[in-house]
């Protein structure tokens, strides 16, 4: 099953289980949530992309920044896609492709309040290695899989320094 509202070739549940074992970290200090933030607001302003950038640990914000041109809305997308990390420990477009493989939505399948919970692409879990996942690192502006593609070149990017 397809998502017309995710432009690009959709992930299987497979290949986003195997990129979320890729990104795991050897631990994740304010000072990583500050590289990776920082890391996604140079890549924003690059490409011009006018999106809001969060990275928490453990419900702390460490890490927020809004360019020109987003709003409110963006918090709004972001503490929503949050709360889908944070109770699922998998990235929401991981969690989202999951119930469509299953024949179903997010939505359906869970019942959650979609004003307190979004399944969309862009919120990445930060996962230490023999922890587990301790955060998230969100991008909200661009379309889905664009936020979530965002987020994950910027965990990749800050495991090979």
């Amino acid at each position: 099953m397809t998502d017309p509202s995710l432009p690009g070739e959709m992930p299987s549940v497979a290949q986003l289980a195997t990129e979320e074992a890729e990104l795991v970290l050897d631990g994740f200090t304010n000072d990583d949530a500050w590289d990776i933030g920082s890391a996604l607001v140079a890549a924003a302003r690059r490409d011009g992309a006018a999106v809001t950038v969060d990275v928490t640990r453990h419900g702390h914000q460490l890490f927020h920044a809004a360019l020109p041109g987003t709003s409110p809305d963006n918090d709004a997308w972001i503490r929503r896609k949050t709360r889908v990390v944070d109770r699922f420990g998998h990235s929401s477009l991981y969690v989202r492709q999951a119930s469509i493989e299953r024949g179903t939505t997010f939505e359906a399948e869970f019942g959650l309040d979609p004003a307190r919970y979004a399944a969309h692409g862009g919120a990445v879990p930060v996962v230490v290695r023999s922890v587990g996942p301790v955060g998230a690192v969100v991008v909200s502006g661009l379309p889905q899989l664009a936020d979530h593609r965002m987020v994950v070149a910027a965990l990749r990017a800050h495991l090979r320094r």
